[in-house]
């Protein structure tokens, strides 16, 4: 089973799947859709569009309205709600491809750059102001029909918000075996070394102790 998501009973239900949400921003948490991500067999949190409706309403870059009237579009325009799903799937890649790089240190893949970028034009080509009195907000363009892509209109708004702020510099991405998953470090002293230390941290430690039983143990 996942450590990301939980199946309840095993199978899936109308609640959907459980996600773990250890990243510290909204981006990276999309980026931590794929479990055991460097090991020889990754596993796809993002197998349907409804998988990515549940992750962005459990994230909060939906609410449960915005839920509902996706997966009826989605019903209704299967085909299309498969090619969203692509994209979002391909941001993904982008947003892990960009952090990863730039916290080891290394050139930023271009192509992972112009897949973000188009990305945050539809964001920001999606953005309203709205008026309620005298308060001024920031919300999202409302048509006939809601926008399937809707999704990712936050999480490229997120990503360009943590490239272009202080933050990048706390991005680590975690060293756990077949992990890599991304996160902020927000400790006092930037020593967070794991993405979940229930989960990773104690897995280092279970196998740095079968390494000193085995060395302490004589071989015939």
């Amino acid at each position: 089973m996942s450590r990301a998501r939980i199946r309840f009973g095993g199978r899936r239900t109308p609640a959907g799947y459980l996600f773990e949400l250890s990243g510290g921003a909204l981006c990276l948490d999309l980026a931590n859709t794929v479990d055991e991500r460097t090991s020889r067999r990754p596993i796809e949190l993002l197998e349907r569009y409804d998988d990515l409706l549940n992750w962005a309403l459990q994230a909060g870059a939906i609410t449960r309205a915005d839920a509902a009237a996706l997966a009826a579009e989605a019903s209704r325009q299967p085909e299309a709600a498969e090619a969203a799903l692509v994209r979002a799937r391909r941001l993904r890649e982008a947003i892990f491809s960009i952090c990863r790089a730039t916290a080891g240190r290394r050139p930023v893949p271009s192509s992972a750059l112009a897949t973000l970028n188009r990305a945050v034009a539809g964001s920001l080509a999606n953005r309203r102001i709205l008026v309620r009195g005298r308060t001024f907000s920031l919300s999202w363009r409302e048509g006939e029909h809601p926008d399937l892509d809707r999704v990712l209109w936050a999480a490229a708004a997120a990503a360009a918000d943590l490239l272009t702020s202080p933050d990048l510099a706390r991005v680590k991405v975690c060293p756990g075996s077949g992990c890599a998953w991304l996160f902020l470090d927000r400790s006092r002293n930037g020593t967070r070394r794991w993405c979940d230390m229930s989960v990773c941290g104690n897995r280092a430690k279970a196998q740095r102790h079968y390494a000193r039983v085995s060395a302490a143990v004589p071989h015939l």
